[in-house]
């Protein structure tokens, strides 16, 4: 059994893990089939595929997009594209339960309205893993990241401003959406290696949808 360390205030039905950030427990439990259907339908054509640092080391985690833009990383740095680097066209539209689970999500975070333009696909092999990162390639730092947990659970690392804070570590379960935003913003965030395990709906991996804004919002 893990030792998950501090376990923050439960409020409601959420996890309070600081100001302007939340674990909304289940929240995407009752589609979190569909989900999964429309990531496989995703990966069919734009396949998860590993990206690398800009330092050259292979990322843990295996990724793909779908949005009006998708988040790359390879030795010219971390940003978001229009287009897919391995084949050239453009990323697969976001399915309509994709944008509705990050509106309703944020919403019931405290951030509403939320318009996401990029879904980052995260696909976690057992023993992938992701260290200590801030979410700070998006242009507007008002808007705040949705991150939906599919599949085998995970050991969430929330950090504090400066990475040298000893994160806290959550349990986070098929269905459990994490929001953060305002003063967490800039949070360092990132996930324990993944322990064996196998799930019904996604076998031996966990997948984590990642909602931001990237691009200016339009006016109105």
């Amino acid at each position: 059994m893990l030792n998950l360390g501090e376990r923050p205030h439960k409020s409601n039905g959420q996890v309070v893990l600081n100001k302007d950030a939340v674990c909304l427990r289940g929240f995407a439990a009752a589609i979190a089939e569909e989900l999964f259907l429309a990531t496989i339908d995703i990966a069919k054509t734009t396949p998860f595929r590993q990206m690398f640092t800009p330092g050259g080391k292979p990322m843990s985690a295996f990724m793909t997009n779908s949005g009006e833009l998708g988040w790359i990383s390879d030795r010219r740095g971390y940003r978001y594209a229009k287009t897919d680097p391995e084949t050239g066209l453009a990323w697969p539209p976001m399915p309509q339960v994709f944008r509705d689970v990050a509106t309703r999500a944020a919403a019931a975070g405290g951030f509403a309205p939320f318009e996401p333009d990029v879904a980052l696909i995260n696909r976690y092999d057992i023993g992938a893993r992701m260290s200590l990162h801030q979410d700070r390639d998006e242009s507007d730092f008002t808007q705040p990241i949705v991150s939906v947990s599919l599949g085998l659970p995970a050991v969430f690392l929330w950090g504090g401003a400066l990475r040298s804070e000893k994160p806290k570590r959550i349990e986070l379960l098929h269905g459990d959406v994490v929001v953060w935003g305002g003063a967490s913003r800039l949070n360092f965030h990132g996930i324990h290696p993944i322990a064996p395990n196998e799930h019904p709906l996604t076998g031996q991996f966990r997948y984590n949808l990642t909602f931001r804004r990237a691009s200016p919002l339009r006016p109105a």
